[in-house]
C-alpha cells in the first residue's frame, strides 16, 4: 500500500495527494480527476489518474522534499 502522488506545477516536487492505493489496483482503476491541496505553493491542483503515481517507499527512506534549515 502506498500514497498516490503528483507533480506539483509550480515547484516541481512530488506531493502527496491523500489518496492511499497499491500500485496495481491504482493503475486500473477508470479515468478520473481531482483535486489537491498543495502545502508547498499553497495552491490546488487539479489532477488525471493517469498524471499520477503510487509512491511505495517505506516512510523510514524516504527523504524530506525541503531542506529545513536551523534558526
Amino acid at each position: 500500500m502506498g500514497i498516490v502522488m503528483i507533480e506539483c506545477p509550480r515547484t516541481g516536487f512530488s506531493i502527496p495527494t491523500g489518496v492511499r492505493a497499491d500500485a496495481a489496483t491504482f493503475a486500473r482503476t477508470p479515468v478520473f480527476i481531482s483535486r489537491t491541496y498543495c502545502t508547498l505553493c499553497a495552491g490546488e491542483h487539479e489532477w488525471f489518474a493517469k498524471d499520477a503515481w503510487v509512491d511505495e517507499t517505506p516512510a523510514r527512506e524516504k527523504k524530506p522534499a525541503i531542506k529545513c534549515e536551523a534558526a
